[in-house]
């Protein structure tokens, strides 16, 4: 027990400690000077559309659990799920192992609500597939639209950067949803029990996890200058990339990851510009709603001592 307790956070803070050393390579020369530049050379207009595009990412993340409740057949009121989503993904995205920590924070709130902890299992599993289910549509779109968006990470895609490809996950995607029509039986893993989602859930986790990335890749591609800006469907296609990136590493907020990845993506740009966008993204979609969350969680443990 004390192995799986300690194994994820080593990981995290290894893959920290390498990023933040390549970053640092790839950085030298670079002038603190040209950050703060970069910052105050935003327009105020373009903070607020990046503001914009942060509400839009998390309502559309608050779909997420809204999507696993109505699966799960269960009644929780309407706001406290889109708080227990807000609070739970403003968390996990800043501690790391997402995955892991966020199943902690809604067993934590939907225990209160008389889940029991298979169908809180249940409900993160249905969360993560959503997630990548839409990274992998999103993604099939960019290479089916534009395939060069991922000429940056050819040597690290799982496929090749091809129209074929694109059309390959289409067809992944497109099996799910047939799956999901013709009702297949429930997967079953030991005592574990998945049923297969209704067309109506599959419908929504097609729409809801597509808008949350464009949403949120948005706050980055409203903070980049104008000047030498290669569009919104390349900085869609390297936030995809670097985002899942970044998860996949378990870093507390993909601290390091997310930069040299992006970096990576856009090898034509300013590097001080890039970096200024990426500190709008953290502040705007990491460090503000993670103090909203804070807030959220001691409010809930007091009425929950209250009530006890």
């Amino acid at each position: 027990m004390k192995f799986k307790t300690i194994f994820w956070p080593a990981v995290g803070l290894c893959t920290v400690g390498f990023s933040i050393w390549l970053l640092v390579n790839e950085l030298r020369g670079f002038s603190l000077d040209d950050l703060g530049a970069s910052l105050a050379a935003i327009p105020l207009h373009h903070w607020v559309l990046s503001g914009l595009s942060t509400l839009l990412a998390y309502l559309a993340l608050a779909g997420y659990d809204h999507i696993a409740i109505l699966h799960l057949g269960r009644k929780v009121p309407f706001s406290f799920i889109t708080l227990c989503s807000f609070t739970t993904y403003a968390l996990a995205h800043n501690i790391g192992g997402s995955v892991l920590s966020g199943a902690v924070i809604r067993y934590r709130a939907y225990g209160s609500q008389g889940l029991s902890a298979h169908e809180v299992g249940v409900l993160v599993a249905l969360c993560s597939f959503t997630f990548a289910l839409g990274a992998l549509l999103l993604g099939a779109f960019l290479l089916i639209l534009e395939p060069e968006v991922f000429d940056g990470f050819v040597d690290f895609l799982p496929v090749s950067a091809t129209r074929a490809s694109g059309y390959a996950i289409l067809l992944f995607v497109a099996a799910y949803v047939y799956g999901s029509w013709v009702g297949l039986r429930p997967l079953q893993i030991g005592s574990f029990v998945v049923h297969y989602p209704r067309i109506p859930i599959v419908l929504r986790q097609l729409a809801i996890a597509p808008v949350e990335l464009i949403g949120a890749a948005g706050i980055i591609y409203f903070a980049l200058p104008e000047a030498g800006n290669p569009g919104f469907l390349v900085v869609l296609g390297v936030f995809l990339v670097s985002f899942s990136a970044a998860l996949l590493s378990h870093a507390p907020g993909g601290l390091g990851v997310l930069e040299i990845v992006f970096l990576a993506g856009l090898p034509h740009m300013d590097p001080a510009a890039v970096l200024a966008a990426l500190l709008v993204f953290r502040l705007l979609y990491l460090l503000i709603p993670l103090g909203i969350a804070l807030v959220i969680v001691l409010v809930f443990e007091r009425t929950q001592f209250g009530r006890g």
